[in-house]
């Protein structure tokens, strides 16, 4: 089991993203899923998981999670795009 993850969540194809990172992703992406957390993903509606991967330490997904929020849109996409050039909700891959 990985000790923590970034993740980028969506509005839909090409919409809103959000990059985060946590130490429990299934519950993470509930809560945004649900909208249990006021903020941007509320706000706009970012419920698709569309991204993640696990790091075998937390300090570091979170130093990846600061990085990634410095990148240029595009780049992000283009990270999206190579996990999942379909935009598909992975929440169903986290679950099982």
């Amino acid at each position: 089991m990985k000790a923590g993850f970034v993740y980028i969540m969506a509005s839909g194809r090409n919409g809103t993203i959000y990059i985060g990172s946590t130490s429990n992703l299934p519950k993470r992406i509930c809560e945004h899923r649900e909208g249990l957390i006021d903020g941007f993903t509320k706000k706009y509606g970012c419920k698709l998981l569309v991204w993640y991967e696990g790091y075998d330490d937390i300090q570091e997904a979170r130093a990846t999670e600061l990085r990634m929020k410095n990148w240029n849109r595009q780049w992000k996409l283009k990270r999206i795009e190579r996990m999942n050039p379909d935009w598909n909700d992975l929440w169903g891959e986290i679950v099982k």
